[in-house]
């Protein structure tokens, strides 16, 4: 009897995965077509690809619309039809974490408050701010 109910919760388990990963490619790589075909429909409709790879069975482009605007776009290789876009911030680019240390260098620099600061404490606790030497 338990072996039967764990095949049966097992197999369960096993179709609701397959029913959640749909948004993978699945064309056979014997009809994919070459990355650079890719490339080129995109350049001529005004992208900018920054990058091409392969993820999930798609090929997953980096790169600007025609409109500016940062897009990460999966197509399917056989059809180059567009499967899923997404459009990234456009406040941190694919350099996301040295642009983002350069802007906090800039605000010390500029001696105004980073972003995230938080008010000090009112309990008691916390007297001020450390002070700090850097050598």
């Amino acid at each position: 009897m338990k072996t039967k109910t764990m095949a049966l919760g097992l197999s369960m388990m096993l179709l609701s995965g397959a029913t959640l990963a749909d948004d993978d490619c699945d064309d056979p790589v014997s009809g994919w077509q070459p990355r650079e075909n890719l490339r080129q429909q995109l350049e001529a409709d005004g992208w900018t690809v920054y990058r091409i790879k392969v993820d999930d069975g798609c090929y997953e482009v980096k790169g600007r619309d025609n409109k500016g605007n940062q897009v990460e776009a999966s197509y399917a290789p056989s059809s180059l039809e567009l499967k899923e876009m997404d459009y990234e911030d456009d406040e941190y680019d694919e350099y996301e974490d040295d642009d983002h240390d350069e802007r906090n260098d800039r605000n010390y620099r500029n001696n105004s408050k980073p972003s995230g600061e938080r008010p000090l404490p009112s309990n008691g606790i916390v007297n001020g701010r450390p002070d700090v030497t850097v050598q």
